[in-house]
């Protein structure tokens, strides 16, 4: 299911990261750092809400909020939100979340519904371990294909307001599921579904991969992303978990996850790139991974899911 978009911008963006991502080789991007997991908060869940309310609040009010997240029932958009008295949608597709809050968010504005909203998520590496794995602090190893959650939040403000970030089309994915049982693979449980979801939006658009400057992956990994090189053969393809961190030199296993990943690389470094005329179509399909605990704990498989939304640069000039 594909869209086509003809008046909807982002108009601008807010970045917040851990340590970890400021120590990385995008870290002269974000608009703002913190040098502990607590954020000046009383626990890391508390300190999820906090970043992802001030990513929020750096921007200008919107008529609606669009946001989700990993935590249960996604408790830290939900608290995050709660006292800024804007209406509000909560959205989840696990790490594909920022792309299907941006295209619910297009599809209304570009129907004249809203006149604008914030699409927001966030991502906390101590609540994702805790969450679905163990709390750092039981000392767990873990394979080589694990990915690293990504402690952050980011923030984008979309409406009609022309600027140099257009958004361009989208496509809904649908859920793919290989009967892949890992909780440790992420790569290859969501390769299958991004690649479902860019044969879709190229077939739905008649248009070929090179159309695009760049397509990226949400948080592939570095395995994820060698499947993808291994089928598709792309020359103008990368994933944002393999972008985020140094993988060769900061102990992130196989590369970065979680919802603020893909967001983060993208409303930072990629648009500083598309704004200075560098990059002038990109297409983001960010992937998600279904599980919960207890799915995982019953050796069900894992479903996934891939959304994509298409970028062009836009001369307002």
């Amino acid at each position: 299911m594909t869209f086509k978009y003809n008046n909807v911008f982002i108009n601008d963006t807010y970045t917040i990261v851990g340590p970890l991502e400021n120590e990385g080789p995008l870290r002269n991007y974000f608009n703002k750092f913190y040098n502990d997991y607590y954020f000046k908060c009383n626990n890391f869940d508390e300190a999820e809400s906090s970043i992802l309310k001030e990513c929020i609040l750096k921007l200008d009010k919107p008529d609606l909020i669009i946001s989700g997240d990993l935590q249960n029932q996604i408790a830290s958009s939900s608290f995050a939100v709660k006292d800024i008295e804007v209406p509000y949608l909560g959205v989840f597709s696990a790490c594909a979340t920022i792309v299907e809050s941006m295209i619910i968010g297009s599809n209304m504005i570009e129907k004249n519904q809203i006149k604008s909203c914030i699409c927001s998520t966030s991502s906390h590496n101590n609540t994702a371990e805790k969450q679905f794995r163990f709390p750092i602090e039981y000392g767990g190893f873990k394979p080589k294909t694990t990915t690293y959650t990504v402690t952050g939040a980011a923030s984008a403000f979309i409406s009609r307001k022309k600027s140099n970030i257009k958004i361009e089309s989208a496509t809904i994915g649908k859920i793919v599921d290989k009967n892949i049982k890992n909780p440790y693979q992420m790569g290859a449980v969501m390769a299958p579904a991004f690649i479902d979801t860019l044969n879709t939006h190229l077939k739905d658009l008649n248009r070929k991969s090179d159309y695009y400057d760049l397509i990226l992956s949400g948080d592939l990994g570095i395995y994820g992303k060698e499947i993808v090189n291994d089928i598709l053969k792309l020359k103008n393809y990368d994933d944002t978990a393999c972008m985020i961190y140094d993988i060769n030199k900061q102990n992130v296993y196989s590369g970065g996850s979680g919802p603020a990943c893909a967001p983060l690389v993208l409303f930072s470094y990629i648009f500083n790139l598309m704004k200075n005329k560098k990059l002038k179509k990109v297409l983001l399909i960010a992937t998600g991974s279904l599980h919960n605990p207890a799915s995982v704990n019953e050796k069900r498989s894992i479903p996934s899911i891939a959304h994509a939304i298409s970028l062009e640069y836009y001369d307002i000039n």
